[in-house]
């Protein structure tokens, strides 16, 4: 034990306070060797001593004694801490930490600002904004609560809802419902990408918005963008007509919903982003899982419900635009085991740090081979193509996104859309893959294994 070199371990102890918790074992090796201490009895006065002297405030820890191997080792066991920040003293400089997956690392003046929230029991979003009732409309909110609740909105309900205060003074959260919201992190960026990555071929992308305002209206403008962009293919089948979208609709409904809820609005340089790719639909937000730990670590059927912002997310549930009880990630994956064309290599993926939160949608129709996405990648706007983006590629190779990758991305799409509808006419073709006619007979003249046999409205494609 580093008895002389207290900060080895009381960052440790900061971090776990500062978190959820955790056990510091002292007398085992880095490679799990029982080494053992001496003298086991005077180590535990001076760990417990070292606490109390050094740390403010003091954590809540236990600490016991055990002999494994015939050695003895000590466990420090250090409770999840509700008077945050936790700091240790050294030299007169005081330090506090947080637990990012394995490591305890110094915490940003942001994470402290956070921590010292917690520890006085507040949420920045029940926090007062500096902007006052009569200075901003609410109509979005309003028609949401009429449209719900089958009654006109009470302006007295404004203070019961946590909108303002007594005084008229805005909540944080109630900021974010006007809708002409002043925060300016209060923003959504759509985009409906040209490939597999940000670094586009042709172009960069097929479509691009960016919305601001009420979250309200960010939540119907970016769902309205992914109708827009979610591409249906169909299959005539003897009773009805088979509808096959890209995407399933109420996952990335939940997704957005909890995007916009549970970021983290103390970050001023970033918002919401949704990002379509030919293979996959991302939805970015500011902020990790508000414990610290990874979400990729975890079973999502098992995650308990934590909030960020609980005043917004009350808003919203009362409203109606998200469910009290359940877990958002659990429904995400439910719905989308749901659709037709579903298959578990298909499932979304779920990614986080101190940072980011990431939703990956891979697209139920897409005949290439499912890719890693590269997370650092796709945040610096993709520098490396889609030799990080998506490692796999498509089935015929889209691999630095130029003109001959994206004709054959587009022949296999016409393949596929031909096999699934062997009626389907030229026009529709052409809207499917967003191109001219003219575009798509220059493409189809390279295509020597498709034919359309027979003439007129009574002909089919046939695929070699």
């Amino acid at each position: 034990m580093e008895e002389r070199r207290p900060k080895s371990w009381l960052k440790s102890v900061s971090a776990f306070a500062n978190g959820d918790g955790g056990s510091l074992i002292f007398g085992v090796a880095d490679d799990d060797t029982v080494v053992g201490l001496e003298n086991v009895k005077h180590l535990s006065e001076v760990i417990s001593e070292t606490i109390k002297m050094r740390m403010q405030p003091v954590p809540e820890t236990a600490l016991h004694i055990y002999r494994v191997a015939g050695k003895d080792i000590i466990v420090l066991q250090v409770i999840h801490g509700d008077d945050t920040p936790y700091y240790f003293n050294l030299d007169g400089r005081l330090e506090t930490y947080i637990r990012i997956g394995n490591e305890s690392v110094p915490a940003d003046n942001l994470t402290v600002k956070r921590l010292i929230l917690r520890g006085r029991k507040l949420a920045w979003d029940t926090l007062p904004s500096g902007y006052y009732l009569s200075d901003f409309a609410f109509s979005k909110f309003r028609a949401r609560y009429f449209q719900w609740m089958k009654n006109s909105f009470d302006d007295k309900l404004y203070e019961s809802y946590g909108i303002c205060d007594h005084k008229g003074e805005l909540t944080n959260a109630g900021a974010l419902m006007a809708d002409e919201s002043p925060f300016i992190q209060s923003r959504l960026f759509c985009n409906r990408w040209h490939g597999l990555d940000k670094s586009g071929g042709r172009m960069e992308a097929w479509a691009s918005d960016e919305f601001s305002g009420s979250l309200i209206l960010l939540l119907e403008n970016g769902m309205n963008f992914f109708r827009q962009n979610n591409r249906v293919m169909w299959k005539k089948l003897p009773a009805e007509r088979l509808e096959l979208p890209e995407y399933v609709e109420r996952s990335v409904y939940e997704a957005l919903v909890n995007a916009l809820v549970h970021r983290d609005y103390m970050e001023m340089g970033s918002e919401v982003h949704l990002d379509i790719f030919d293979d996959r639909l991302e939805i970015y937000s500011p902020g990790g899982m508000v414990d610290g730990s990874l979400i990729q670590e975890q079973d999502i059927a098992h995650i308990p419900s934590r909030r960020r912002n609980p005043l917004v997310s009350d808003i919203f549930e009362r409203v109606g635009l998200m469910e009290r009880q359940g877990s958002g990630l659990s429904k995400i994956m439910n719905f989308y085991r749901t659709a037709r064309n579903y298959d578990d290599k298909k499932a979304p993926t779920f990614y986080s740090d101190r940072t980011l939160f990431r939703v990956v949608f891979w697209n139920l129709n897409y005949k290439g081979a499912v890719g890693e996405v590269s997370v650092q990648a796709n945040i610096d706007g993709t520098r490396n193509g889609t030799r990080n983006g998506t490692r796999n590629g498509t089935r015929n190779g889209i691999r630095n996104g130029n003109r001959n990758g994206n004709r054959n991305e587009q022949a296999n799409t016409i393949r596929e859309l031909i096999r699934l509808n062997p009626q389907i006419v030229r026009q529709e073709l052409a809207d499917t893959l967003h191109v001219s006619p003219r575009t798509l007979s220059r493409i189809m003249e390279t295509m020597t294994d498709v034919k359309y046999v027979g003439r007129g409205k009574n002909g089919h494609w046939e695929v070699e």
